[in-house]
């Protein structure tokens, strides 16, 4: 009874000493102090006080119904959100055998049947011995975790878990911004394909009218060489431009999850490219840049590894375990007796000579950690700048654009003039060459400065984290249903349970 007292002791005192010490550094942000109040004069001027649509949805901004449901569709079809989203799933999985770690690592239950065949033929009374020996056990190893290994394990994945998630968004964020400027580089390719024509048509009227001059001798043969060398010059520009549309056109059906082809919903709004005269930003840029996926990834690469050290350190130290087996067996000779036993204890074991093994992974994944910790750094640094320029390309693209603007109703209006002051003979063929050369030309500058003001706008969005949230499935329900008929996923596969809206600072608390 006395040895029996002080083995509960001894186990008491183990398990209430169990998980009390966590070996390594607890997390700490490595967010800098300038974050927290970065602004700029260029993101500055991109703010309105009007009302303006949600930041979460920014392209609607634009107004365009077609884009709002190629969004809505890449949303439900496009392959690599798709992968972010299994990648949620799989950390998921791995948080889950991280939390096996709390419970008993090795429970193993056998059993056996054996044929006896003993041949005794030597000695006085030879005799043959037939008989079955039966037996069962239940064997049960439980490492405590006595230094926070296992808590530590947890944590790291609970972080890793985290950071799917947020890639999950930046994934999101990534491919809203690629749809969206890929839908109008398409538009910019349709309006120049458009202008191309106009002019291949003007010029062809030119060509036209001095190739009839040449013919009845009322004008030389320069005018003419002149007018059908501009005029087939503009015309080979327009199967470049029909080549480019279908290639932008197969990158925008690819995004959506369709295969290359035409997309007839595109017909409605051909060439047409919206443009906002400012940003929509409804807080201040130092919460939005925090917010953005791929920064909150990269601190939650940070946690995860800062886990990891006290997961190593403590193979440092002793590993102290509960062993405990039960086992029974039985046979059929005669006069042989059943037998239970039971057995259990405690057991510690160290590897007290590793030659440095041990300190070195400990110094490794510290190395890691503050690896982690620069790439975190230079990551905000990377997306500030991101947004900066952005801004910055968007104050001087509508700059740009409204200058350029004025210049082609110009150029149009050079045009006219010289066309009529060359059929009224004050003005040689010349001038309406540079005229029609200049409209080209002033044209084809303006749709693309306003294409120019559209990516950038597109790309201070982007660079903000705007549109990583979505209210919707990570996976379709087709993909689900058939990993469940492949592997039991139990309730796995089920939407992850998310924080009370979408704000990242909820989540990050959910997480600690």
């Amino acid at each position: 009874m006395v040895h029996s007292a002080a083995f509960r002791l001894v186990l008491f005192g183990v398990l209430g000493l169990g998980g009390c010490v966590r070996l390594g550094p607890d997390f700490q942000s490595p967010r800098e102090p300038w974050v927290e109040h970065w602004s700029s004069p260029a993101l500055e001027q991109m703010s309105l006080d009007r009302p303006q649509p949600d930041f979460l949805q920014w392209w609607r901004v634009f107004e365009d119904p077609t884009l709002d449901a190629l969004i809505a569709e890449a949303d439900a079809y496009n392959s690599s959100l798709e992968i972010a989203g299994l990648r949620v799933m799989e950390a998921r999985a791995q948080l889950g055998i991280a939390v096996s770690g709390r419970y008993p690592q090795f429970q193993q239950a056998s059993a056996d049947s054996l044929y006896l065949d003993r041949d005794q033929s030597g000695g006085r009374n030879p005799q043959d011995s037939h008989s079955w020996q039966y037996g069962a056990a239940f064997d049960i190893a439980w490492e405590l975790d006595f230094w926070g290994r296992f808590s530590r394990a947890i944590e790291s994945a609970d972080a890793a878990y985290f950071a799917a998630r947020a890639n999950y968004e930046d994934a999101l964020v990534l491919l809203r911004a690629q749809v969206a400027d890929t839908y109008f580089v398409l538009r910019t390719f349709e309006a120049r394909l458009r202008i191309a024509r106009e002019n291949a048509e003007r010029q062809k009227r030119s060509f036209e009218i001095t190739e009839r001059l040449f013919r009845s001798g009322d004008s030389s043969e320069l005018d003419f060489q002149q007018a059908k060398t501009q005029y087939l010059g503009t015309l080979a520009t327009v199967p470049d431009l029909e080549s480019q549309v279908a290639r932008t056109r197969n990158a925008l059906a690819v995004l959506i999850g369709r295969p290359p082809g035409p997309l007839p919903e595109l017909a409605e709004r051909a060439g047409l490219i919206p443009l906002p005269d400012a940003a929509v930003l409804q807080d201040v840029p130092a919460n939005l840049l925090l917010r953005r996926p791929d920064v909150r990834s990269a601190e939650l690469a940070v946690a995860a590894q800062s886990a990891l050290i006290g997961f190593s350190e403590a193979d440092l130290y002793p590993s102290v375990a509960l062993l405990g087996s039960i086992a029974w067996s039985a046979s059929t000779l005669d006069g042989a007796s059943d037998t239970l036993d039971l057995v259990g204890g405690p057991s510690l074991a160290w590897n007290l000579f590793d030659h440095g093994r041990i300190k070195n992974d400990v110094r490794v994944q510290d190395a890691r950690l503050q690896q982690l910790i620069e790439a975190y750094r230079d990551r905000v640094r990377q997306a500030a700048r991101e947004a900066d320029d952005a801004a910055t390309g968007l104050a001087k693209a509508l700059e740009s654009e409204r200058i350029r603007r004025e210049s082609s109703l110009s150029a149009l209006r050079s045009l006219d003039l010289a066309n009529a002051q060359y059929i009224e003979g004050f003005a040689d063929f010349q001038r309406v060459l540079d005229a029609q050369r200049e409209l080209f030309q002033q044209q084809e500058s303006y749709l693309l400065s306003r294409s120019d003001a559209v990516s950038n706008l597109i790309g201070l969005y982007k660079a903000l984290g705007g549109g990583w949230y979505r209210d919707g499935p990570m996976i379709d329900d087709t993909t689900r249903e058939q990993m469940q008929r492949r592997t039991d996923w139990d309730d796995l596969l089920d939407e992850p349970p998310a924080a009370a809206g979408p704000d990242a600072d909820t989540e990050q608390g959910e997480r600690q």
